[in-house]
């Protein structure tokens, strides 16, 4: 199949399950195509009219074709459709041990950062055999994250976080591509993926490190002055962000919400929309005062924060000592 030039190459461990059905989708098509143009050329000549004179004869109904072609079409399209189910469920869930990477799409470039600080325009590397989730968002208008040889397509959404991941199954440069017409630079917003031995994506992961990904929202959560009602301090006004992640809150109105990326972008960008049941609206907005990569940051910082009576992270520890000095 890797030599069939009309193809990309399988790159990555979901690459040969989306091209099983898309596959037995192509074949499925040729034959009732084929199975139909047969039909329709046999009749023509079984049924040809010989004479003017000729009559048709009358058609009587067959309950058992009839059940045939009604049974036999329900049980193809059930079996694609949980075939397609289970596989796009794969495709959404990533894996526990998956490495997370922030990706941000602008007119007209990608940028992406590392938890570990390191960053990239336009590319992004990964180590081979090992999964990698990626967190995408948008600056101004819908991109579409697309790497053929990954069989890999997300949009990046303005407003909201969006998920996709991979595993790499061999070294390489793939190309990446925006899927959604963005703007007339559009064509030109491409890139690659360099996928990579695992001992030489660590030695480039470090060649570069800077300040990792929550440590840059740890700073940011001190600067913007967060730190004085959601750590739980005296005074605290806030709900205490510790261990937070992922848990279900309730809600002013009564809701219950799950604490996840999306939930916590729009309670710091719109912290009325979803007030914590037993707290005030007194929280300020920072739309407009904070770009996505600094909304991640805090996010990543929130995530790290272990639950209350737990070790605090070095990050965490640090920006307190600073904070009392």
């Amino acid at each position: 199949m890797n030599d069939f030039r009309l193809f990309p190459v399988q790159a990555s461990t979901l690459a040969p399950q989306v091209d099983y059905l898309f596959f037995f989708l192509v074949a499925l098509t040729v034959f009732f195509t084929v199975a139909i143009a047969a039909t329709i050329v046999a009749f023509m000549i079984r049924f040809k009219r010989r004479s003017h004179d000729e009559r048709p004869h009358g058609i009587h109904g067959s309950n058992l074709l009839e059940f045939a072609w009604s049974i036999i079409p329900f049980i193809i399209s059930i079996g694609i459709f949980g075939w397609g189910a289970v596989l796009y469920a794969n495709i959404r869930r990533p894996p526990d041990d998956a490495l997370y990477v922030n990706v941000v799409g602008k007119q007209w470039m990608w940028k992406v950062q590392h938890m570990e600080g390191r960053r990239e325009i336009n590319e992004l590397h990964i180590p081979v055999g090992k999964p990698v989730q990626v967190t995408l968002a948008s600056e101004d208008v819908i991109h579409s994250f697309y790497v053929p040889a990954f069989r890999t397509k997300m949009d990046a959404v303005p407003g909201r976080y969006t998920l996709t991941w991979f595993e790499a199954t061999q070294p390489g440069e793939y190309h990446l591509f925006c899927a959604e017409y963005c703007g007339t630079l559009h064509s030109g917003m491409i890139g690659k993926i360099i996928a990579m031995d695992p001992p030489a994506f660590q030695a480039w992961l470090a060649g570069d490190k800077g300040v990792s990904v929550a440590e840059a929202g740890a700073q940011l959560f001190q600067q913007q002055g967060c730190a004085s009602c959601h750590l739980g301090g005296p005074g605290a006004r806030g709900p205490l962000l510790g261990g937070i992640f992922g848990k279900t809150v309730k809600l002013t109105d009564g809701r219950t919400v799950t604490v996840d990326d999306n939930y916590l972008r729009e309670s710091i960008l719109n912290p009325q929309a979803k007030l914590v049941e037993g707290y005030q609206p007194i929280m300020p907005t920072f739309q407009g005062l904070l770009s996505e990569e600094s909304v991640m940051q805090l996010i990543a910082y929130v995530k790290s924060l272990p639950p209350a009576g737990a070790e605090a992270p070095s990050s965490a520890k640090a920006h307190s000592g600073a904070e009392a000095h």
